[in-house]
């Protein structure tokens, strides 16, 4: 007798999964200290009289596997959401698709490009573009089209870091990518396995396009085709956990297995261009939690965690901290710039503190009074009214 799928999650109108909010949760504070120890290194403060320095740094040094988690849950929840709303992925609208999309994606983008522009014509050195050739207001102009051309990753190729606080908007551009040939994919293709077949050749490619840029260090990280793969497991991944249900036994051995397995990964070996598989082994971990979530939103380990609820309302604001993170930042090292704290003492420890309640603050307040408010009206007025699983 052939196996049913398992009953898919209850749907509600603003239905979240607690499991997927706390793996954001952990993937975007693993991205903020990794910015914080950049701008203000913790290898001599108080925390490595704990961690031990090299425990500090290998923490800090692989924030951007955090990255790597949000590509994965992202091809997860927009094919989670596609399947829930569809029945299948070829019965997918690629108008409403590229409308929910848009709204989402669109307001704080414009918004973000709004505080850096401002804060550069306002005069503040961190938060200008700096391309050697171009006077201030051209470099400015350029980065701007880049970010929403999508293409802030060839921008960081050809011209570095030139624009401090844009430079997050290159994995911006790898989703947005990705996802404008999402809908069209299913079309083309409409057959199930034959879709699953197109996003495994794209995982594949992945890591033996990291292998040809190794010493390339955009090409390794920041690059189109080295970054699918995880998106695009994601993807599959979400396909698999509508015919196989990993719960129970299975679940509970599996699991510690799977995060144990990527703790150490990521304290082991750095994401450089030594490690051509790391972020596969990633990205297929954070696979295998996402499919083990998929039917247990409820989170009760969350529940009884202050903590972990922390965690997870930082996860549920993880488009907007990841987004917006560096103008707190970037405003903290005006203030204070490196060189005016010693290396060892409290002093830069302590703004680690501020730095992320600041972020998660800004955050709070723009998710709530502006990019929500914006979501939900401009899906109803793009979009019309669509049944949703999991907010992407």
């Amino acid at each position: 007798m052939p196996l049913q799928p398992p009953e898919p999650p209850p749907v509600t109108p603003d239905h979240r999964n607690r499991r997927i909010d706390l793996l954001r949760g952990v993937a975007i504070l693993l991205v903020l200290f990794h910015h914080f120890c950049i701008a203000y290194p913790l290898n001599h403060s108080a925390l490595a009289a704990l961690l031990t320095p090299e425990g500090v740094r290998a923490v800090a040094r692989n924030g951007n596997y955090g990255v790597t988690l949000f590509f994965v849950i992202s091809g997860f929840l927009i094919t989670s959401n596609t399947l829930a709303r569809y029945g299948s992925l070829a019965a997918i609208r690629a108008r409403t698709f590229y409308a929910f999309r848009i709204a989402r994606i669109v307001p704080c983008l414009l918004l973000l490009l709004a505080l850096v522009n401002g804060l550069a014509l306002a005069g503040v050195p961190i938060f200008a573009t700096h391309i050697p050739g171009l006077s201030p207001l051209a470099a400015m102009m350029r980065a701007n089209l880049a970010a929403l051309t999508f293409s802030m990753n060839v921008f960081i190729a050809h011209y570095d870091w030139a624009n401090y606080a844009l430079g997050v908007l290159w994995s911006l551009s790898v989703e947005e990518v990705f996802y404008l040939t999402f809908p069209l994919v299913a079309l083309v293709l409409r057959r199930q396995p034959l879709i699953m077949l197109f996003w495994a050749l794209v995982a594949i490619v992945g890591p033996f396009y990291r292998m040809a840029h190794q010493n390339d260090e955009s090409g390794f990280l920041f690059a189109y085709l080295a970054s699918f793969d995880g998106i695009a497991i994601g993807c599959m991944a979400a396909v698999v956990a509508t015919h196989w249900r990993l719960d129970g036994l299975a679940a509970r051995l599996l699991q510690p297995v799977v995060i144990a397995g990527m703790v150490a990964l990521y304290l082991w070996k750095s994401i450089g261009a030594t490690n051509i598989w790391g972020v596969s082994a990633m990205a297929l971990g954070t696979a295998v939690l996402l499919i083990a979530s998929a039917h247990h939103a409820d989170g009760p380990l969350a529940t009884r965690s202050r903590l972990l609820r922390g965690v997870e309302w930082t996860g549920r604001l993880s488009y907007e901290l990841y987004l917006f993170h560096l103008i707190i930042l970037g405003l903290l090292r005006t203030v204070l710039p490196r060189g005016t704290l010693p290396d060892t003492g409290f002093e830069r420890l302590a703004l680690l503190p501020v730095f992320l309640i600041g972020s998660g603050l800004l955050a709070s307040l723009i998710s709530r009074s502006f990019s929500e408010p914006l979501n939900r009206a401009l899906r109803l007025r793009l979009g019309g009214v669509q049944k949703k699983v999991f907010r992407p």
